[in-house]
């Protein structure tokens, strides 16, 4: 592990994961790079590598979704996190889930909350792609639920 590597791990991070609907898939993949940019007008970005398919089909799908997800869900985390993961349908299976209406994304429930966003602007950043995009609903939010995070290299529940 890089000293920058292991720098930016003490920092934590809600984890997410993040959907698409490509023709008759679903793809989907683990974040920790998920943050606000505006509320004004409700802007977020998404960092995703490059060289990942995620990456391929958001270049061409402007819509999708992001599940931000609660600390119960290390689980869900982990299976959009493996490679050479299956599509995103088969790893939601036994999960409450639902198609958002803006984007036709699977969404995750019993997360923290849940977003539906459209692509505005992509910026290349080094080994990573920027996708800056207008938030379209917000599903849901449950503030009772405690959020996943990432520190250190592994998934915890906030405080501990």
């Amino acid at each position: 592990m890089s000293e920058f590597t292991e720098a930016m791990a003490q920092l934590s991070a809600g984890v997410a994961v993040v959907t698409v609907r490509d023709g008759r898939d679903d793809l989907g993949t683990t974040v920790s790079a998920l943050m606000s940019v505006s509320l004004e007008p409700p802007l977020v970005l998404v960092s995703l590598a490059s060289r990942g398919y995620l990456n391929e089909v958001l270049l061409r799908q402007d819509r999708w979704a992001a599940s931000l997800l609660s600390s119960g869900q290390a689980a869900i985390a982990s299976r959009f996190a493996t490679p050479g993961r299956p599509s995103a349908r088969l790893l939601v299976a036994g999960v409450p889930h639902h198609r958002g209406p803006q984007t036709d994304a699977l969404v995750v429930e019993g997360g923290v909350a849940a977003l539906e966003a459209e692509t505005t602007r992509v910026i290349p950043a080094g080994d990573h792609t920027l996708f800056l995009a207008t938030v379209l609903s917000v599903p849901y939010v449950n503030p009772a639920l405690q959020p996943l995070v990432r520190l250190r290299g592994r998934y915890r529940a906030m405080g501990t």
